[in-house]
Order: C-alpha cells, then structure tokens, then sequence
C-alpha cells in the first residue's frame, strides 16, 4: 500500500487567508515503528516540507520511537538536553517535566497523575506544566474553573548549551483523558485575544510563517541576527518568570547569576541564527527560544543595500537584556496570533513527528492531579548545528 499524505484537520480559528495551506498531513498507509528505506525518504522529505506529520492508531515501543527519530540524524545519540541529565540537574525549570525510560534513556516519559509500571519505571508522578508556576501573572483559580488557560513556554527542543539543536521531535500519546475545551487567554486583559483549544493541547506555530509576516525593516533584521544564548539557560531562567503568553520573561533581572550556574564553559555556550534554513524547501524559518536568548548580534547591512528604514544598519551586539526581550517578542508575537496557531487534538495512539528546526510549539493547559496522561517523548542532539542565512539569503532580504 502507498504512502498517502492527507491534510490535516485545522481548527475553525485558523485564518484560511495567511495559514501555511503546505503546514501538516496525516500519513496513511504504513507503520511508522516499521518502515522501509523507501519509505522513511517519503517521510523525511514530507515532514520538511509540511512541518507536522500525524500518524493515527500507531502501535510504537520505546526502542521503534528512538530509532525513527535517528533515522532522521544517524549520527545522532543522545536525548537532546543529554541522556539522564534533566533530572539530575535539579535547579532546572525542566527538573519536574521529564522520566526518563530506563532501558531506552532517549525516550522521556511526559504527562500528568501518578503512573505505574510503565516501561521499566515501578511508578513515575507526572506534572503537566502550568503557567501557575512559571509565568509572572496568572489566571484567577475562579476563571482557570471556568476553563481559561494560557500557553505556558513557547520553545524549539533543545538544550542551547552543549548540545545542538534537534532535527526532529517525535511525540506519542499512550493514555490521553478527555474534557471540556480551555480557552487560552493571550495577556492579563480578559478583553484581549484569546483561542479555543483541546484539553492538553500542545499548540504549534510554524516558524516560515512567523518570517514571511514580518515587515521588509524586521525581516532585514531576522536575516542578519543571531541569538547567543545564556549558558545552562533552563538554570538561568528558573527563578525568573514569563509573560503572559508565553512567548518569552518578564524583563526584571531575576536570572539567576553566572557564577551561580552549574559549572559551565564559553566553548559549549551556542550563537545560533535566527532564521534556520530548511534542509529541502530552502525556506527560511524563525527559529528562537526567547526565553534562553541573552544577546543579539546583528551584521551590517550587505553592500549596495539601501539603509532607509533599517534597524542596525551597521551591525549592532546588543546586550542590553531588556531590549534582546523587546526585540525578539517584536518579531515573533504576530507569529503566535490565534489564526495561525495548530492546536492538535490528541487521541489515543496518535504518534505526531514535527520539524523541530522549522516550528514552534508549547504545552497548553491545565489537568486536575486526578486525570492520568501519559505520552513518550524523544528528540535526538544532533550531530550538526542549524543552517542559517546564504549571503544571497541575506541580499535577498536586508
């Protein structure tokens, strides 16, 4: 039986004007924990060039989950923040979200309620993520009743020190319980904008879309930008707490000092583009975690090109946090907007393969400690760092 690709179910709140048409498929006729060669050249050729691919009623073990994330980087290894390290390193804000799977160390456990005997694992207390703990305002215990919710941190799956970002994320829900939908609120104002979302929710932007939107002055200044990040950045941040729609902190010096880091060397501290260049479409993507970013470095300006309207014009390293933060929630808040979110409605056995260089994405919502949902997780470090920009890319562009 052929592979076939159908598009994807959105949801009523995309905008049928600006929402990528190419963006998600469904893949029908073959079992992603056994393809062939053959096959796995049609799925990697499909996920770079749709962003998201979904496979409904999959049967995956632990070991067939991390060898087809691999397929996509071979020389690839370890789990993508390393194997066994997220629950050592306690101060981290990722400490509580991840189990690792014993036999199967690049694999994490993920979800909410207490579990049992899964996978090697006697019991493993799951927390879902909560904007509660994390972001610098919250929603009243009276409307999170009513179901409004807020995304919680918008990210790529990477550890941004040491370790390269990932290819591919693949995501796999085992127990999925059900409810009534939450309504995402977007700021503190109850009037602002708000989205219509599954219960758990893991929310995905594309990150092409959140550069073709931009104007002529920001692109300009996305193609020639790059992000240093913060070193240990899931330490830095920890004490210090997010806006209201998750897309990066509160500017209030709160990270936790340098020297009060976990011992760490400028050599494995990563400067990444901001535009990721797909490996198939050559399509640039938007790709930062505003939360890790601690600088900006933007180059000049190209030669013959015009600098009216031009932000930096003649290169800027930019360490001012507070205006990195401003900066980049500029750039990448229209590519949140809610007719350009995916909120994927999880069912039992759906097994969601995403372009981690090419999206954004985010945990959604809230469960009571009583509802059990348990999902694998595996993302590889990869054996290479993100392409960015070509210098035609940057003529094209600036």
């Amino acid at each position: 039986m052929a592979i076939e690709l159908a598009p994807i179910t959105l949801p009523a709140s995309a905008s049928a004007s600006v929402f990528d048409s190419n963006f998600g498929r469904e893949v029908k006729g073959v079992n992603p924990g056994e393809l062939t060669l053959e096959q796995f050249k049609e799925i990697e050729t499909a996920l770079y060039t749709h962003g998201i691919l979904l496979f409904r009623d999959a049967s995956l073990t632990p070991e067939q989950q991390y060898a087809l994330t691999k397929a996509f980087d071979p020389e690839s290894e370890s789990y993508g923040h390393g194997n066994n390290k997220t629950q050592s390193t306690k101060k981290s804000v990722l400490h509580a979200d991840l189990k690792t799977i014993p036999r199967v160390p690049q694999v994490q456990l993920i979800g909410n309620g207490m579990v049992y005997n899964h996978e090697g694992l006697e019991s493993a207390a799951l927390k879902h993520p909560s904007h509660t703990t994390f972001h610098k305002t919250r929603i009243s215990a009276e409307d999170e009743a009513l179901g409004f919710t807020r995304f919680y941190r918008w990210h790529i799956d990477a550890a941004l020190y040491d370790y390269n970002p990932p290819r591919a994320t693949t995501l796999y829900g085992i127990t999925v319980p059900g409810g009534d939908r939450q309504t995402v609120r977007y700021s503190d104002d109850p009037s602002g904008e708000t989205l219509s979302v599954p219960l758990g929710t893991t929310a995905f932007v594309s990150g092409k879309k959140m550069f073709e939107i931009l104007p002529p002055e920001l692109k300009s200044l996305a193609v020639r930008t790059s992000v240093r990040y913060a070193p240990h950045p899931y330490v830095w941040m920890a004490p210090a707490r997010a806006k209201s729609d998750g897309l990066g902190i509160v500017n209030e010096g709160l990270e936790l000092p340098l020297d009060e880091l976990p011992e760490w060397e400028e050599s494995k501290i990563k400067t990444l583009p901001i535009l990721w260049k797909n490996p198939v479409t050559g399509e640039l993507h938007f790709q930062v975690h505003p939360c890790g970013a601690q600088e900006l470095i933007v180059k000049p300006l190209p030669p013959g090109a015009s600098s009216k309207g031009a932000l930096y014009p003649d290169g800027e390293h930019i360490k001012d946090l507070g205006k990195v933060r401003e900066i980049l929630h500029s750039m990448q808040r229209p590519g949140i907007a809610p007719g350009l979110v995916y909120p994927h409605d999880w069912k039992e056995r759906d097994l969601v393969l995403f372009h981690n260089r090419g999206l954004l994405h985010t945990v959604v919502g809230a469960f009571k400690p009583d509802q059990v949902r348990a999902f694998h997780q595996c993302n590889l470090a990869a054996s290479d760092v993100p392409v960015g920009p070509t210098e035609q890319d940057i003529i094209t562009w600036a």
